[in-house]
């Protein structure tokens, strides 16, 4: 009986993380390979709105954050809508923003891979490793909480 509830618990273990559709966010994938660490800018700004967007064809969605650089719209791209949606980022519409991170080119169109995103002067959303751009998402639960910690 034992054997059949600890059976059970991995296959719904298993089915809960086939509905997360995570297509196109690994380390290696096409996307990820677009941020180049060795050409890291900053952005100063006001978030205008946030919106969820396909970045390549095949990829689960993204959060993107909606900046507004001195009369300048440019889309930020944050990470995977399964990893942190809008609401989840501490972020909203009307925050004066600081965002760290790598220009890349997408069909022909600029946007900018947030590694990090500073609201005021405590607060900090981070996405990616600053030198080298892996991944909060592909981290494990761990290495996470201790780049956290780093702030």
């Amino acid at each position: 009986m034992l054997l059949f509830l600890l059976l059970s618990l991995v296959q719904v273990s298993f089915l809960g993380a086939a509905g997360n559709d995570t297509s196109g966010w690994g380390n290696d994938d096409a996307y990820n390979k677009l941020y180049s660490p060795k050409e890291l800018d900053k952005l100063r700004g006001t978030v205008i709105r946030f919106k969820k967007t396909r970045p390549l064809p095949g990829m689960s969605k993204a959060t993107v954050l909606v900046l507004d650089d001195d009369g300048d719209t440019i889309d930020v791209h944050l990470c995977p809508v399964w990893y942190a949606g809008p609401k989840d980022t501490g972020i909203k519409r009307g925050d004066r923003v600081k965002i760290k991170g790598s220009w890349a080119e997408i069909d022909g169109e600029d946007i900018f891979m947030a590694s990090k995103v500073k609201k005021g002067e405590y607060y900090e959303f981070k996405v990616r490793l600053t030198k080298d751009g892996t991944p909060f998402w592909n981290m494990t639960p761990e290495q996470q909480e201790h780049e956290r910690n780093q702030q």
